[in-house]
């Protein structure tokens, strides 16, 4: 399964169950069809850059990382696209396995004389 990673901005309400409602529609979405939800972030709230859907000027930033197959990324994306509290979303693809997305090992230099005498002298 692919790895994304969704941006979300949500209008703002003063009371915080509308974004806590439509963080666990989407989770729930993913989990109930096989996704695996890796991580939820909130980015906080924010003034919009520039005012969205006539009437919001200020929005709630959050973003998820999750693991879905694209059939389920379509019907997410569906239901994000009919939700009124949704203004913006995006949806990035990191990878289709984990060597993709996790990060390569460092590789230890060593100084060259030093290797040569350990190889030698053993450990």
């Amino acid at each position: 399964m692919p790895f994304y990673q969704m941006v979300c901005i949500a209008a703002h309400y003063k009371e915080y169950r509308h974004i806590k409602d439509l963080v666990t529609l989407c989770a729930r979405h993913v989990m109930d069809n096989g996704g695996v939800v890796r991580e939820i972030e909130s980015w906080g709230t924010n003034t919009l850059p520039v005012r969205m859907k006539k009437t919001h000027e200020i929005g709630d930033y959050w973003t998820m990382h999750f693991d879905a197959s694209p059939p389920v990324l379509t019907s997410l994306r569906k239901i994000l696209h009919y939700d009124h509290r949704v203004l913006r979303m995006t949806t990035l693809k990191l990878g289709e396995r984990v060597e993709d997305i996790s990060k390569p090992r460092m590789k230890t230099s060593r100084d060259p004389a030093a290797a040569a005498a350990l190889s030698v002298n053993g450990p």
